[in-house]
């Protein structure tokens, strides 16, 4: 089988099946849920910032750890974040460790609000991310 082969997917490397729950999700959907979980992390340092827990010049790096936090607990408690739950995605571990670890969680989250991780992909469409912690994105 070579590179270009129909029976290749993404995915395939790791195990994980070609479609349906457990394939690993495409970049438009994870992005969607990055921007509901960047969207509901604004609204809650948004609300931080009118009961005067958060000064107007610190509301972007409020926002920052907001999503951080949000990301870590709730993939750690559901395995999904608000955003991903939306959109019927998951984080998951490739070596099928369930659940994620907090230690990987954060590394991963790290690296995402870095932004530039993200943008390089592996031939399965997984970022820096996902290869660093062994965890993917895949559809619930």
């Amino acid at each position: 089988m070579t590179a270009g082969s129909p029976d290749d997917y993404p995915g395939k490397s790791l195990g994980l099946p070609q479609a349906g729950p457990g394939s690993l999700a495409g970049m438009g959907r994870r992005l969607g849920a990055l921007v509901i979980d960047w969207l509901i992390a604004y609204g809650l340092a948004a609300l931080a910032y009118s009961f005067g827990v958060v000064p107007m010049a610190a509301l972007s790096t409020a926002v920052l750890v907001v999503w951080l936090v949000l990301g870590v607990v709730s993939v750690r408690l559901f395995g999904f974040t608000p955003g991903q739950m939306v959109l019927g995605l998951q984080v998951g571990s490739v070596n099928h460790r369930v659940p994620v670890g907090i230690g990987r969680l954060l590394a991963r989250g790290l690296l995402i609000a870095l932004v530039v991780p993200p943008l390089f992909t592996d031939a399965d469409g997984r970022g820096v991310q996902d290869r660093l912690t062994g965890t993917a994105v895949v559809r619930r």
